[in-house]
């Protein structure tokens, strides 16, 4: 019997899942791939209004996971599962034990394809950097037999990893409207520096999409003041923003090569069956 196609996003806060891959979960979910979001935090700290209406962590924290479930909706994601973890600490988190939640619902969902950030945090973002080492780990671990998972599961092989990879374009386009993307950690500046053409391996087309990953980023309506200048866009450059979402291919089980993809189940159509082996 052949497995239904399924795809995994791991992010570390609300509205990750719908700035970086939002037009990814809509296209695939109207295929009929079966799409599941992992979030390590509830964004606790992301506060962009009046430093005196802060509301206070456990009450922003609630506030944002309402907005991620109904941009979830809006995307068409089949289930949201958090993490529990503190917004701006994550990288902080007892390793083995974040390793071992992600297992547990890797092992439970059973995806082939696992979408994640990349290695630099796409700008630096501590936590970025933490959920994208933490994903790869539990990657690995799930298909070890002798690794034990916060819940008895039985062993399950990934069959292909995706690392978000914006290229100098895309994000010259989103800090044309945010202003230039810029973090200070531990007494050093980072910023986004885009990925080379070259480097990509995966182009998706979501131009058909970009009207509802737009609807999506707004359900994230305590964030609207850091995305005002979204609002005022013109069409063209919502369309440059969302309707082409890139990756980078960090492994697979059932392809390689330098093609250019349009899919990230391409090499699993055929015998999906066959990645879903314990």
């Amino acid at each position: 019997m052949t497995a239904a196609l399924k795809l995994m996003g791991i992010f570390a806060h609300p509205d990750d899942e719908s700035l970086g891959n939002g037009g990814t979960f809509v296209k695939y979910a109207e295929e009929g791939v079966e799409t599941y979001l992992i979030t390590a935090t509830r964004g606790e700290r992301g506060w962009f209004g009046d430093e005196d209406k802060y509301p206070g962590p456990e009450a922003l924290g609630k506030t944002r996971e309402g907005e991620l479930r109904a941009a979830a909706k809006m995307l068409g994601i089949s289930e949201i599962s958090f993490l529990d973890y503190r917004d701006g600490e994550l990288d902080q988190a007892d390793d083995s034990e974040v390793t071992a939640k992600i297992v547990a619902h890797l092992r439970r969902v059973r995806p082939q394809v696992v979408i994640t950030f990349d290695p630099e945090g796409a700008y630096g973002h501590p936590d970025h950097i933490a959920i994208c080492q933490f994903a790869t780990a539990a990657i690995v671990a799930a298909a070890d037999p002798k690794f034990a998972a916060t819940q008895q599961s039985e062993p399950h092989r990934v069959s292909k990893l995706y690392y978000m990879a914006w290229t100098k374009e895309t994000w010259a386009a989103y800090q044309a409207a945010f202003g230039d993307l810029v973090m200070q950690i531990d007494g050093e500046e980072r910023r986004a520096r885009g990925w080379e053409d070259w480097a990509i391996t995966t182009r998706i087309d979501t131009s058909a999409h970009w009207r509802r990953v737009w609807q999506a980023v707004s359900c994230h309506k305590t964030q609207l003041a850091a995305y005002q200048a979204l609002l005022d866009l013109p069409e063209e450059h919502h369309k440059n923003l969302w309707g082409t979402q890139t990756y980078y291919r960090a492994f697979s089980l059932v392809n390689s090569g330098r093609k250019l993809e349009q899919d990230l189940f391409e090499g699993l159509h055929d015998d999906v069956a066959v990645t879903d082996m314990a």
